[in-house]
């Protein structure tokens, strides 16, 4: 009889053991996204216009999409086929907003992985160092975060001949990186002083080891919430720029010579058609991607887990 009750109670601690430890990996995301239904809605108009945007690479052809004809020019929406209605031009609404937002999100994406890596790069080793090393780049980049970011790159746009994509991104980028090394650099100070980082000095292991094995990934919640705001803020960046005309090449798709059509009082009241769509996507995404964004943070950083 005693037996029977210890392997009773055994089997209650070891029911008891598995159902109190906490969810690691993918169910932790499935779990936080299960209770978060706007960010489940979020991820899923999220997915369903990044699908759409890559899709149109597919299915258009930007060369037939940039043709002018003047016979259709401002031709209202559901008319002559055009689901969206046209521009000045007689282009196709629809087909310049997939493209423009294939456009928009590549130049982002790719500004915002580049920032952040370089970015949090320099921002551990200044707080991992401290000291002159710390003085030394935080004094660079004081001077250089103050500087007018938009006006010079709308400066070395206008400098630069041969301008492409490619060549956006890269003066985007070369200008944007100062934010995320001021942020990583002041959490990697307070946590390179905590005792698992001294204790793994004592060791031996070596620096780059420490920082990118052990003071990194305790930086995550903090970068992913960084990362989602700089995602969405680089997406207003580039439709701002290519608004004031400063972006993407003439001629080339963008959400920013979508919304610069506004510019007129007729269009803005009369010819809708030719902006509002692309100044609501605009809006959609970034909602959807700071709701993401925040349920991503809960994930990572356990202390602001709801539930």
């Amino acid at each position: 009889m005693a037996e029977n009750n210890t392997q009773v109670t055994m089997n209650e601690e070891l029911l008891h053991d598995h159902t109190s430890t906490p969810p690691m990996g993918w169910e932790v995301i499935r779990r936080e996204f299960a209770r978060d239904k706007i960010a489940v809605l979020s991820l899923i108009i999220l997915m369903a216009i990044v699908g759409a945007a890559i899709a149109s690479a597919f299915f258009i052809d930007s060369q037939d999409a940039g043709i002018v004809n003047i016979f259709d020019r401002f031709t209202p929406p559901g008319e002559k086929g055009y689901i969206l209605g046209t521009d000045e031009g007689g282009k196709g609404i629809l087909e310049q907003l997939l493209l423009g937002t294939k456009n928009s999100l590549i130049i982002a994406w790719a500004v915002t992985i580049l920032t952040a890596g370089f970015g949090t790069l320099i921002g551990l080793i200044a707080g991992y160092y401290g000291g002159r090393v710390d003085d030394l780049i935080m004094r660079v980049v004081d001077f250089l975060i103050v500087l007018p970011r938009i006006m010079i790159i709308i400066a070395v746009v206008t400098i630069v001949k041969r301008f492409d994509p490619w060549t956006l991104i890269w003066i985007i980028s070369l200008f944007g990186w100062m934010g995320q090394t001021r942020l990583i650099r002041t959490a990697s100070l307070s946590e390179a002083s905590k005792d698992y980082i001294k204790a793994s000095k004592t060791m031996g292991t070596r620096d780059w080891k420490i920082m990118l094995g052990s003071l990194l990934p305790n930086l995550s919640s903090l970068m992913i919430t960084n990362l989602t705001l700089s995602f969405a803020g680089n997406i207003g960046l580039e439709t701002g720029l290519s608004f004031l005309g400063f972006g993407l090449p003439i001629g080339t798709p963008s959400l920013g010579t979508l919304i610069g059509y506004a510019r007129t009082p007729d269009i803005i009241e009369n010819k809708w058609w030719v902006w509002l769509p692309a100044a609501l996507l605009v809006l959609v995404m970034m909602l959807s991607i700071n709701y993401i964004g925040q349920a991503f943070q809960r994930v990572a950083d356990s202390k602001q887990r709801r539930g």
